[in-house]
């Protein structure tokens, strides 16, 4: 079993190494071009064979070497290691836990490398400590294994709300990303972990990027914030379906100890009790489909006697074969080994035995109601088409959405035929004809942002939403409309105005 480094450095030691990483230029975009854009999608694939013959070509620097230690997870000279390490030292680096020094050579024990990112208070980059993975080890991971920057991490972080906030709680916050995050935009920020490890390195994080204000807690679920409310909660929640049965891993990172997808509704059950009202929550999950059973109706009733407003979309679904083979390749088992076959069939005995057809995967956004008020929002949806144009920056579209459920909520169909609406700027109309016809056959509203909804509209919806300028309110528009088209006026009202909530709630149409 390989043996996990404890990770730890005082201020100063943190201070210097970072000062280190800055003066070799250790960026995403510097590391990039040292091996070439090809590579780099290769090393994403697995391979380090195209990186390293790039970095064999090139003359040693406290650069390559950092990226041959840190990226790669190859050791390197000990002369080499301590020219890329001229203020921290060397003895201090490997001190920390981040390296092991073997006579002439030095081995990372860590992953650690930069990370950019661009939010609403713009564009931002940090280093960032992980455990090694499969490919560096050369054997599967530890259970106790610390994630980096992955998919998940990137959706989540993009999900968050830009809006400032007092409170913040991360839980499960493994390398401490999306605490890090969070603290961008809140004063305070709690990050809770059952890992004593991962509570370490994201520690260690937050202070090798001079981050602070976050506050690291000890314990499961909401054990550490018992009694405490926020203004937001994130989480990418330990919410892989692992078999509970002898001779499985269960890996910390993302196996939370329960039977299906129990994790995942203890989560989303607890949030109100940890919401400040009007507090809202960002998270990703998995949820379980039955026989009979339908996954996002059963995501459905976990909120029905709570005072949520809730937005689930469904992105991906899962067969149950297709399930255990990813999360059986991420815990580094190769397909084709007895392990891999073993861990198979324990995997498809539990989804059998549990009668479970499919696991869906999405994106949970919740908001607690403010005092004597009700939810407004429940919505529960499957968007498989691609995202828009900007998929990490889907926190403003999350915080439109439910600024946009809140306006309809407090406005009846009376009151939504006196509002003056206007088209969204990242929306547009594509028509498409017969050969010879000038009448369009079908006509489609487009958005260009947030989930990138595409509408198909008849000819009184796309006339309808032509004409929402600000200047007419809706009643006069729909007025114009039946009076051009001879069409009764309740009738167009009846069959229009539900379509433009909808079209209020996704964005196409604003409040004016």
């Amino acid at each position: 079993m390989h043996t996990l480094p404890d990770i730890g450095a005082d201020p100063a030691a943190t201070t210097a190494l970072a000062a280190d990483l800055d003066a070799a230029g250790f960026t995403v975009d510097r590391v990039d071009a040292l091996w070439g854009t090809e590579a780099a999608a290769s090393l994403h694939r697995g391979s380090r064979v195209a990186a390293l013959r790039a970095l064999a070509a090139r003359e040693t620097s406290p650069l390559g070497t950092l990226a041959t230690l840190f990226v790669l997870g190859l050791p390197t000279p000990r002369a080499d290691a301590a020219a890329a390490f001229p203020t921290a030292g060397l003895d201090a680096v490997v001190a920390a836990g981040l390296l092991a020094a073997d006579g002439d050579e030095v081995h990372p024990t860590v992953d650690l490398r930069p990370y950019a990112f661009v939010d609403d208070l713009g564009a931002g980059s940090w280093w960032i400590v992980s455990d090694l993975g499969e490919l560096a080890l050369g054997h599967a991971i530890s259970e106790e294994h610390v994630l980096g920057i992955g998919g998940a991490t990137t959706t989540l972080s993009g999900l968050q709300v830009p809006v400032p906030v007092r409170t913040v709680l991360d839980l499960g916050t493994g390398c401490g990303i999306q605490a890090m995050h969070a603290r961008r935009f809140a004063e305070h920020v709690v990050a809770t972990d059952i890992s004593r490890r991962a509570l370490d390195i994201a520690r260690f994080n937050a202070q090798l990027n001079g981050i602070d204000g976050i506050d690291f807690r000890y314990g499961s679920l909401f054990e550490p914030v018992a009694g405490e409310r926020f203004d937001r909660i994130v989480s990418n929640p330990p919410f892989v379906i692992t078999p509970r049965r002898p001779g499985v891993p269960s890996y910390e990172y993302r196996d939370g100890g329960m039977v299906g997808d129990a994790l995942v509704e203890t989560v989303l059950r607890g949030l109100s009790e940890h919401l400040e009202p009007g507090g809202t929550a960002q998270l990703l999950g998995n949820w379980e489909y039955h026989w009979g059973v339908d996954g996002l109706d059963r995501v459905r009733s976990w909120f029905a006697d709570t005072d949520l407003d809730a937005w689930v979309i469904e992105r991906e679904r899962q067969d149950p074969t297709s399930y255990a083979e990813t999360w059986i390749r991420d815990g580094g088992t190769k397909p084709g080994t007895p392990e891999f076959d073993t861990l198979m069939g324990a995997w498809l005995d539990d989804f059998a035995d549990r009668r479970v057809t499919g696991v869906g995967f999405g994106y949970v956004v919740v908001r607690r109601a403010l005092p004597g008020g009700t939810a407004s929002l429940r919505r529960f949806e499957r968007v498989p088409e691609t995202l828009g144009s900007n998929p990490a920056g889907l926190g403003a579209t999350v915080a439109r959405v439910l600024d946009a459920a809140a306006w309809l909520a407090a406005h009846d169909d009376a009151a939504l035929a006196t509002a003056h609406l206007t088209v969204a700027g990242d929306v547009t109309e594509e028509r498409y004809y017969w050969p010879g016809n000038d009448d369009p056959t079908v006509m489609t509203l487009v958005q260009g942002g947030g989930l990138g909804r595409r509408v198909d509209a008849d000819t009184a919806l796309a006339a309808f939403v032509g004409a929402c300028d600000g200047d007419l309110s809706v009643a006069a528009i729909v007025g114009a409309l039946a009076q051009i088209t001879g069409v009764d006026e309740q009738v167009l009202a009846a069959d229009l105005l539900p379509v433009a909530r909808d079209l209020v709630l996704d964005g196409l149409l604003l409040p004016a």
